[in-house]
């Protein structure tokens, strides 16, 4: 297997797809952490994020929004890059074991059927404003934010690019 199928390997456009990796994984009691984003221009910030959620168990799950799902949160202007080329660059970084795409506002769903051990999000977010957190609580798990990288996000990114075309 080259590169490019290891990485179109860690990824899944459903739950279904993707359970017998989950089975897996828990057949082997590793511990499986879970986060979430839309991931639209995959910067420092994500990065950092992301190798500090792989810490966080044995295998890390992304659950990425679908354009759809990016559209409705975001607005008609987004994504601004596609699901499959977002999906691609995030199973790319050697620390996210799969990406799992979904197409609801929020991975709830998702989360109810993988129960992660770890769910984690970023401290913009407090525990109750975690989708999926009572669940996962519900069965044992555990929620817990990270400290973003300062000075990094999607939007201050968009924001950068608008003004240097106004110019």
């Amino acid at each position: 297997m080259n590169h490019l199928e290891k990485i179109q390997a860690k990824i899944f456009y459903d739950f279904v797809s993707f359970y017998p990796v989950l089975k897996a994984w828990r057949d082997k009691q590793d511990t499986v952490a879970f986060t979430n984003g839309c991931f639209d221009i995959l910067h420092r910030g994500h990065v950092e994020y992301l190798a500090e959620a792989a810490g966080k168990g044995d295998r890390l799950i992304v659950g990425l929004n679908s354009n759809a799902s990016v559209k409705a949160l975001k607005g008609p202007d987004r994504p601004l890059v596609d699901v499959e080329s977002r999906a691609v660059m995030l199973a790319s970084l050697y620390m996210v074991d799969a990406v799992v795409i979904f197409n609801e506002e929020t991975p709830y769903e998702l989360i109810s059927k993988v129960l992660p051990d770890v769910l984690i999000k970023g401290d913009d977010y407090t525990i109750p404003e975690i989708a999926g957190f009572d669940i996962v609580l519900e069965n044992g798990g555990r929620v817990e934010t990270i400290r973003l990288t300062p000075g990094f996000s999607t939007s201050s990114i968009i924001d950068k690019l608008r003004k240097a075309g106004d110019e």
